[in-house]
Formats: C-alpha cells, structure tokens, sequence
C-alpha cells in the first residue's frame, strides 16, 4: 500500500505546484510556442517517471528506435490498465496527445495538463461527439503533433493480453486521412501492476514492444480495407511472443 500512497502523493504535490506553471506556460507559448509544449511535455514525463519508481515498475522496451522521428504518427496501443498511458507516455520522443475517456475530465487538476499536452476527451455514448475527436485528431497530426489512440474502447479483460478487444475501425480514420504512419505500440504485464490485485500496488516486470511502422499506402487494397484486424494481428503476433519476457 506503501507504493500507492507514494506514487499519489508524488502527483498530487505535482498538481499543486503545477497551477502556476500552467500559467506560465501559457504566457510563454504566446511568443515560443514550440519551448512551451516541450517544457510541459518533459515536465509530465518526469513525474510519470517518478509515479513508476515508487511503484517499482521495471520495463524491458523492444524497438524504440522504430518510431519514426521526424514525423507526426498515430500510436496504436492495446488496453488492459491505467498504466498503460503512465509508462508509455513517459517515453514519447514528441509532442503527443492521447484520446482518453471523458471520465477523466472528473479528476481535479488532471485534464488541464492533458489539454495543454494535446489531449482529447472521447464521448463512446455519442456518435456526433466521437466523429469530431477524431476530426481534431486529424488536424493536430497535421499540426505535426502524434496521436495515441487505445482502439478496443475500453480495457481488456481476457485470459491474457492477447485476447484483445475488436478495435475500432473508425480509429484507423486519423491515419487514412492524414497518411501518418501507425506504430503499433504492445505493452504486456501492466494490468499486473494495480488492477490484477486492486488496490495494492505490486512492483513487476512490464514490457512494451514499438512494432515496425505501418505506412497505409504501402498496403494492399485488401488490407486498407481491413486496416483495423490487419494491425490487430500484427500485435497479437507480439503480445504472444513476449509474454515469455515477463
């Protein structure tokens, strides 16, 4: 219980001390916007950081040298705990934003330092609302500014992580419409971390796989069609391998 607490309390102090510096930073990107996204981005990144240490978490990382660099792409990551967005957004390379559940908005400090990183807030009850995430999604891969989408909705709860939920096929959009490449991003063990013994925290070995990008116009028609099952495999493919790593 002694992790949670830490982990909490770490965040906590950050949220507090953050509201002055949300300030700051809006003051700052009015003449250097790129510094301000930057220097909130890190900022995130290292009390992420700092909620994995007090929970122990180790990682093994597969092919972070795959992500492409000097491009905005569109993460496509499987789901099974909140930790999900924690240790993978501690490591992205550029300014990223995740389209999260709008449950989140209901946690005090939190959604101000997700919309200033770029976040988006998804209604799964409306249609019309879904439809213009994915629309700024698309306008800010243009901006040069990746996205992070989780496509099974919601998390997962099978046997194990390769029993994943149908993805989305309207994810998928954002992608064919901008032409960004798609990493596939397979993260293994994390429901490990809080949700499998709920609520302790347990130090453990968590695995997160950058596949190979996947440039939609490089497929074949058939596979454009089924975009959604043909990356789907391609991570299940990988989520099998690894769990001998954990």
């Amino acid at each position: 219980m002694i992790r949670l607490i830490l982990a909490l309390l770490s965040v906590t102090i950050f949220l507090i001390l953050g509201i002055p510096v949300l300030g700051i930073l809006w003051l700052v990107k009015k003449w250097k916007p790129m510094a301000a996204d930057l220097c909130a981005l890190r900022m995130v990144q290292w009390i992420l950081k700092v909620m994995l240490f007090f929970c122990g978490v180790k990682e093994t990382v597969i092919g972070e040298d795959r992500i492409p660099r000097d491009q905005a792409v569109l993460y496509i990551l499987n789901h099974r705990s909140y930790f999900d967005i924690i240790t993978t957004y501690a490591r992205v390379p550029r300014r990223t934003g995740y389209i999260a559940k709008k449950e989140l908005r209901k946690i005090p400090l939190v959604p101000l330092w997700m919309k200033r990183l770029y976040c988006l807030f998804l209604d799964r009850d409306d249609i019309k609302q879904g439809l213009q995430t994915v629309l700024t999604a698309i306008q800010q891969i243009n901006s040069g500014i990746s996205m992070a989408v989780f496509p099974e909705g919601t998390r997962g709860k099978g046997e194990t992580e390769a029993d994943m939920l149908p993805f989305h096929q309207g994810t998928f959009k954002i992608a064919q419409k901008t032409g960004c490449p798609i990493v596939p991003v397979c993260i293994s063990n994390s429901s490990a971390i809080f949700e499998d013994h709920f609520p302790r925290v347990k130090a453990v070995h968590v695995v997160i796989e950058y596949c190979e990008p996947v440039y939609v116009n490089l497929l074949s028609p058939d596979e454009k069609k089924h975009l959604a099952e043909y990356v789907q495999e391609i991570m299940r493919e990988k989520l099998v391998k690894n769990r001998e790593l954990v």
